[in-house]
């Protein structure tokens, strides 16, 4: 597997992301393309591509939703622990300061950087994509969703 870092790190679902959506996506162009150019059978394909856009909406949002929520409440908790680790402390106060951008982006550094870059987080305000492309040693992520 190659080795991960800021460029490589996104992932994606290929059933999902490269057959499923692209095929609702023509559809969708297909059914709007129909409207202009079937007169007779206008209605029906207003409402054909009324219906394939409420199917994607749904495919992506739900998708979306529920792993993505559930990704969310891992890295505040992976946050958690690991501030512990470091610090034998409570991160709640620190937590509260830092964007949820930020808490995912400081899981790619090593413990090291990791202090450095919690500390440009507190103090200097970094973004969560300021602070990705600051890591020198990438720790990679092979378990998102």
């Amino acid at each position: 597997m190659e080795r991960q870092n800021y460029k490589n790190h996104r992932k994606f679902y290929p059933p999902h992301h490269f057959i499923y959506l692209p095929l609702l996506i023509l559809l969708e162009v297909f059914g709007i393309y129909k409207i202009f150019n079937d007169e007779a059978h206008k209605l029906t394909w207003e409402l054909f591509s009324i219906v394939i856009f409420l199917i994607l909406y749904l495919a992506i949002m739900t998708r979306q939703h529920y792993a993505l929520g559930l990704q969310n409440r891992l890295v505040r908790l992976e946050f958690k622990q690991r501030y512990f680790e470091i610090f034998n402390q409570r991160s709640d106060e620190v937590e509260e300061k830092l964007s949820f951008g930020q808490l995912a982006a400081l899981r790619f550094a090593y413990d090291e950087e990791f202090k450095e870059l919690l500390y440009k987080a507190l103090h200097e305000n970094i973004s969560g994509d300021e602070i990705k492309r600051s890591i020198k040693n990438w720790r990679p992520d092979q378990h998102r969703i």
